[in-house]
């Protein structure tokens, strides 16, 4: 099955109508893991030609709404979205470029739901953010 082909299914399994910019913008996503908006909207671009910023935001609510994609927001850091969605995996973020990497949850399945106090909520989801310095910038600041 073709790319195109993949993306047109989860589309249909999770019931939204096929369209050129939830094709485009889903893409865009598996492509570029934890992009930005803007970076977004420039690759839905580059697969269209031309689709409204008004037009992402609302593909990007549909398929977040729809379970297709995540929205992650690390402190200080504008929304970020990702296609990989179903599991409890965490993240680690560079304080200086603010590159993303996604984390496994450390023991086991999702040993973070189990919270000490759950004060009766029914929990489903947490959210683990690791924050450090990636090798990349590492290796700048040791040559500088």
């Amino acid at each position: 099955m073709t790319e195109r082909g993949r993306i047109e299914a989860e589309l249909r399994a999770a019931r939204l109508r096929v369209t050129g910019p939830r094709v485009a913008v889903l893409r865009a996503v598996h492509a570029h893991p934890h992009a930005g908006t803007d970076a977004l909207i420039d690759a839905a671009r580059a697969d269209l030609g031309e689709v409204s910023k008004q037009a992402v935001y609302d593909v990007l609510r549909a398929l977040a709404d729809a379970g297709l994609v995540r929205r992650i927001e690390p402190s200080g850091s504008v929304a970020r979205y990702e296609s990989r969605v179903g599991d409890n995996h965490h993240h680690v973020v560079c304080r200086t470029c603010g590159a993303i990497e996604d984390v496994d949850c450390a023991v086991s399945h999702t040993p973070c739901l189990t919270a000490s106090e759950d004060h009766g909520y029914r929990i489903d989801e947490a959210e683990v953010v690791y924050w450090g310095t990636c090798p990349a910038c590492a290796a700048d600041s040791g040559a500088a």
